[in-house]
């Protein structure tokens, strides 16, 4: 099989890729320019040079392939840049929509988590999760702009799409070239945390949402069935202490106390609308960092064979990856 695969060179296209190939089949991925020779290099990759929503191109690339896995995404959570998040994610989606009908290709579109309902303390969410449960999404131009590329491959089903959608938990794992989630990582390497958030997020191994992507090419029906692949469902407090402990770094001590969390955010947005450049410290992010993203999986583990490997292999792994190749030598290429 010849699999079109949007977002290659991030955390999760990256590693689907790698998934695509080890398995025997060819893969044709979107770049907007050369692509960093480490990021593909032994695994004989095709190119298709332009934008997500450059229509020629993204027609031409799915009209000769057998499926399409759409994981290209702009991701800034915060309250500017909505031109760019709906200009990628909505938009972009819309085009790659578009072609999949007009060749008659089958989609596999990965959304996020961070659209869903949401868990609380004692609970964790899952597919059918109402949407206000637990407070409900930030409503940040990234979440917006995400459910808004949902509703295209939704809308998309009555036109003849054949789809399912894919919400990963947070991805952690190797091949973090940018790095994207190791964004955490360098952080907790660089500074040493005294306060660390209040929420928590189901900690999912990249190669494993990867591998059920890739299994949802053939498998979960054609009607833009959804699927959440999460994995162990961790407050902030364990994770952090758990990434300090492999970094040799004292664990972080105090919870955000909400006044804290509230005066940050609002001096982030202030120097934002001086600067006119959001960082990440601001009330979206902040806000989002007190939920609680946990998640059942079951229905991808019954429907799509989805599983998850050890949390702390997946620690080990990203860990060593983002010290490597960010602040050492750089590991091999596969």
């Amino acid at each position: 099989m010849r699999v079109f695969v949007t977002g290659a060179t991030g955390l999760l296209g990256n590693n689907v890729v790698r998934q695509l190939v080890d398995r025997g089949h060819e893969c044709v991925a979107l770049v907007r320019r050369d692509p960093r020779p480490e990021a593909f290099a032994g695994l004989g990759v095709e190119f298709a040079r332009g934008e997500i929503g450059t229509a020629d191109v993204i027609d031409a690339s799915v009209a000769r392939c057998d499926a399409v896995i759409h994981c290209a995404a702009f991701i800034h959570l915060g309250w500017r840049r909505e031109a760019d998040s709906m200009r990628v994610n909505c938009e972009g989606t819309r085009t790659v929509v578009d072609a999949a009908i007009r060749h008659d290709k089958r989609l596999v579109h990965i959304g996020t988590v961070n659209t869903l309902g949401l868990a609380t303390k004692t609970e964790v969410a899952d597919e059918d999760t109402p949407h206000d449960h637990g407070g409900g999404p930030i409503p940040c131009n990234y979440v917006v702009s995400k459910k808004a590329s949902c509703a295209e491959v939704r809308q998309g089903t009555g036109r003849g799409l054949r789809s399912v959608i894919l919400h990963p938990g947070f991805m952690l794992g190797p091949w973090d070239w940018t790095p994207s989630s190791g964004r955490m990582i360098v952080e907790l390497k660089r500074n040493w945390p005294l306060f660390y958030p209040t929420g928590g997020c189901s900690l999912c191994d990249v190669r494993d949402v990867a591998a059920g992507t890739v299994d949802a090419l053939d498998r979960g029906g054609d009607d833009a069935r959804e699927y959440i692949l999460a994995g162990a469902n961790w407050t902030y407090k364990k994770l952090w202490t758990a990434i300090c402990g492999r970094l040799d770094k004292p664990a972080p001590k105090w919870p955000v106390a909400p006044v804290i969390g509230v005066v940050t955010g609002r001096v982030g947005d202030l120097a934002a609308s001086v600067v006119r450049h959001e960082s990440d410290l601001n009330s979206a992010s902040l806000r989002m960092s007190e939920q609680f993203h946990w998640y059942d999986s079951s229905r991808a583990k019954r429907e799509l064979g989805y599983a998850n490997r050890s949390p702390q292999t997946t620690l080990d792994d990203a860990i060593d990856f983002i010290t490597r190749y960010h602040f050492g030598k750089r590991p091999a290429s596969r």
